[in-house]
């Protein structure tokens, strides 16, 4: 499976350094290896699916793994972060976030759905018994 990692800078002036060592530090810590770098030079004020990691992710399948080196590299605003990873989420592509230490894959998606699935099955019982209640 492909394992990618996703640098992005706001300026040319600005360096990848910091953020490629962290995420080779989290890499070789969690056993990830093989990385393929795609660096980004782009204001954080496009969105992210005009930038590199837009097409990144198009070509992404189940499986294939994202790093970040932390959440604000992912986009600027913390609405096109969750639309990042609600679309990896529906493609099966696990994301790590180097810097938060965190990780969203398959067991993580199941864990979310399965949360989902208990509170719509809760809130129907509930209207259900006010249904009952009240009749």
């Amino acid at each position: 499976m492909p394992q990618y990692a996703y640098l992005r800078v706001s300026s040319d002036s600005q360096d990848v350094a910091n953020q490629k060592h962290g995420i080779y530090e989290y890499c070789n810590r969690v056993g990830i290896v093989n990385l393929c770098f795609i660096e980004d030079v782009v204001t954080g004020k496009k969105k992210w699916h005009e930038r590199k990691l837009g097409e990144l992710i198009d070509g992404m399948e189940v499986g294939d793994k994202l790093i970040f080196a932390e959440v604000s590299r992912i986009a600027r605003s913390t609405l096109q972060v969750l639309e990042v990873l609600e679309v990896c989420m529906a493609k099966g592509i696990d994301v790590y976030i180097a810097k938060q230490n965190m990780q969203l894959d398959g067991s993580m998606q199941a864990k979310i759905t399965e949360v989902d699935r208990n509170g719509t099955w809760s809130r129907s019982r509930d209207r259900t018994r006010v249904y009952f209640d009240e009749n």
